[in-house]
């Protein structure tokens, strides 16, 4: 596969943007000027000429040059201390992504620039290797990804997430995975090895059983039947695996939670966790037209409920509140999300990850030369 190093260029702005969850460039929050896609123009053109064809929105992989791997985290309700991201941007395009106005401090949007310009760390394993190795490291869990998806569809063909995966299988680092792919199966040996030394945790995101919503709303992600297989497969490996509802949407998918439970229980899942939909900065503008275009019949309702748990915003960012929403409907959630957990014995956490087994390769022979 090719790669650039330039992301900063612009596509015409007649696209066929199928498949993405944004329709459009956005503004960039700290751009004083930006290219603004004319789709007024486009859908004219489809209207009134029957032979033209909107270019499609392609994908664009660049290098990342960055010199460590291993981010470390302060927010106080994240459940871990560091992460290593092997991309940024994702492909799969979820329409309601928190992540994506991170692509504005790189100088690309929010919008498509973030699910088709996508940056690719190719020494992520090298550098993970690296930073292992360092006597100042204390072993800890590592989130593997606390952005974007380790497991976009690039993954298959790039290796860069089993990479990194093959060196802490060595060094015995426990590591907790989010993904919403079914490639996630792939890397079982690696992820077997780690489970056995009471390493590994892998959480698939379900965020809906509907194939159709999915479809569109997370439309380059495995479907929720291939994502309850990969549950069943890692499962079935001897691999903690939990299910993710991130993001709980009201008004669009909240009824469905329960139903997700009772699968993700079936499928063998032994924990489960959940968020609020949160729409900070750009992800707003995203979402807002993904609503007038896929559900204007819902749009009302949805934002009236968001709102309602976020003190008549669209976005809270108060640590503790941002993940959970306030209010009475917000606690109506958490009951029913405690109450499946408790009916579908979703409350069999593996408990903390372990880091006694971690070692690195080459001392133990150091240590038999010297007794």
């Amino acid at each position: 596969m090719n790669m650039s190093s330039d992301p900063h260029g612009r596509a015409s702005s007649y696209l066929n943007t199928r498949g993405r969850g944004a329709e459009a460039h956005l503004p960039i929050r700290f751009e004083r000027l930006h290219v603004e896609d004319d789709l007024e123009t486009l859908e004219e053109l489809q209207r009134t000429d029957p032979d033209f064809e909107p270019k499609t929105a392609p994908t664009t992989f660049y290098r990342d040059d960055t010199q460590s791997i291993i981010t470390k985290n302060s927010s106080p309700d994240l459940g871990f201390e560091a992460s290593l991201n092997p991309y940024r941007g994702c492909e799969h395009g979820c329409a309601y992504c928190y992540a994506r106005p991170y692509h504005e401090f790189l100088g690309m949007d929010a919008g498509l620039d973030f699910e088709t310009k996508i940056m690719v760390k190719e020494r992520a394993a090298e550098l993970l290797e690296k930073e292992l190795r360092n006597p100042r490291w204390e072993p800890r869990v590592l989130a593997c990804s606390g952005v974007t998806d380790p497991y976009q569809p690039v993954e298959r063909r790039l290796g860069v997430t089993r990479g990194c995966l093959e060196v802490l299988a060595r060094f015995r680092n426990p590591v907790a995975i989010v993904t919403k792919n079914h490639l996630v199966t792939r890397d079982i040996d690696y992820l077997g090895a780690l489970a056995e030394e009471k390493a590994a945790l892998v959480c698939l995101s379900v965020t809906t059983l509907d194939g159709d919503l999915a479809r569109i709303l997370e439309p380059r992600a495995s479907s929720p039947s291939f994502r309850l297989d990969a549950v069943r497969r890692l499962s079935a490996a001897g691999i903690p695996v939990g299910v993710s509802l991130a993001p709980v949407i009201p008004g669009l998918n909240d009824h469905e939670m329960l139903g997700i439970l009772e699968a993700a229980a079936a499928a063998g899942a032994c924990m489960a966790f959940y968020t609020i939909v949160r729409l900070p900065h750009g992800v707003k503008d995203v979402f807002l037209a993904w609503l007038d275009r896929h559900a204007p019949e819902k749009k009302e309702r949805v934002l009236g409920r968001i709102r309602e748990m976020r003190g008549g915003s669209l976005n809270d960012p108060r640590f503790g509140s941002r993940l959970r929403g306030e209010g009475a409907m917000a606690d109506g959630i958490e009951a029913m999300f405690r109450a499946g957990v408790r009916r579908f014995g979703l409350d069999r956490s593996p408990g903390p990850l372990h880091t006694g087994a971690f070692r690195r390769p080459g001392e133990e022979r150091q240590l038999d030369l010297f007794g």
